[in-house]
């Protein structure tokens, strides 16, 4: 054998190796690729139902902010009527009992200042 034969099969065993080496890198590669679309499916089958459910809760959520935002509308709107009425009655009611009161603290005192009279 010659040196460039031998040569020749130093660099055909490395080549032979190299060529092993990328077949087991590729099979590597595919039992990951595997496991990852496995998982991917394993992800879609739980997140879908998932994102589903989550939406039917942000709906039904919506929906009853919506009533409660209602709800606090009305609320105000008795509020302010409650404090109308409320004004109304004040001034309705203030005027004649502070009258009433006067002419009864007014006559209390016209009763004591007679009777006093009376006895003196």
């Amino acid at each position: 054998m010659t040196a460039g034969d031998v040569a020749a099969l130093i660099l055909s065993v490395a080549a032979l190796m190299l060529v092993v080496v990328i077949v087991l890198t590729l099979r590597v590669l595919l039992v990951a690729t595997g496991a990852l679309r496995e998982a991917a499916d394993e992800l879609r089958r739980t997140a879908v139902p998932l994102v589903s459910d989550v939406r039917d809760t942000v709906n039904h959520t919506n929906a009853e902010l919506e009533r409660v935002t209602s709800l606090i509308g009305t609320a105000q709107s008795i509020s302010t009527t409650v404090d109308r009425a409320s004004r109304l009655a004040y001034l309705a009611v203030a005027n004649p009992v502070v009258k009433a009161a006067a002419v009864s603290s007014g006559t209390a005192r016209a009763a004591r200042s007679l009777r006093r009279r009376r006895k003196g």
